[in-house]
């Protein structure tokens, strides 16, 4: 199944608005499900709810943390990666600078900062961090906590190839144009679940990527 979603019209905001929205409707209170079990991050999908409740049963929580660097250019982009394709997890997928949370990062926050920097060599002296987005939960059994940043331009970048492959900016314009989002079907045990694409030309952001720039398009320009 591939289906754009239900038409609307393009939301077209500018940078000082967008990020004004974001520091209004974000903070940086850390979810008490980024460690409960028994708490399930809900997505409004009954089908990957429900799977989020079997992974939940079945795996330890993996708690994990994002960045999503806006960089803040007259018309913004979202600088995303491709990961290594040798890796164990989401080999060769698109992805934000990221990953596991450790016991020496002191939030979420410096988590998803010292990724970025190991990752891509994204310095903390460019980016702004604005406030957490909601929690969202994958079949592996990571909750992701991600961090919406606004990022200054004039960086330069440091490939750490042993994880990351390419870096890459996409126009924000774009992954916020709901008519971009497409919505594909997977099964899960029996079950059939949902998940988002926004495929931009050779490239094809899918599964959580996407799925956390839905929730970033729901937070900022529907609420």
């Amino acid at each position: 199944m591939n289906e754009p979603m239900v038409k609307a019209q393009p939301a077209r905001i500018g940078s000082s608005e967008f990020f004004a929205r974001a520091r209004a409707r974000l903070n940086f209170e850390v979810p008490a499900g980024l460690v409960d079990p028994h708490i399930i991050p809900r997505t409004g999908d009954s089908g990957n709810d429900r799977m989020l409740e079997i992974v939940a049963k079945e795996q330890p929580v993996r708690p994990a943390a994002v960045l999503i660097p806006v960089v803040d250019h007259p018309e913004p982009t979202v600088l995303l990666t491709q990961r290594s394709p040798h890796l164990s997890s989401h080999a060769g997928q698109i992805s934000f600078p990221g990953g596991k949370i450790d016991a020496t990062d002191a939030s979420p926050l410096d988590a998803a900062l010292r990724e970025a920097c190991e990752e891509v060599g994204l310095k903390r002296e460019y980016i702004d961090p604005v406030g957490y987005l909601d929690l969202y939960g994958t079949a592996f059994g990571f909750r992701i906590l991600p961090t919406v940043a606004k990022v200054e331009p004039g960086f330069a970048l440091d490939i750490n190839e042993a994880e990351v492959v390419d870096a890459f900016e996409v126009p924000l314009a774009f992954l916020m144009n709901p008519e971009n989002h497409q919505i594909h079907t997977k099964e899960f045990r029996g079950m059939d679940r949902s998940y988002y694409a926004m495929p931009f030309a050779e490239r094809y952001i899918w599964g959580a990527t996407a799925g956390i720039l839905r929730v970033l398009y729901e937070r900022i320009y529907l609420s």
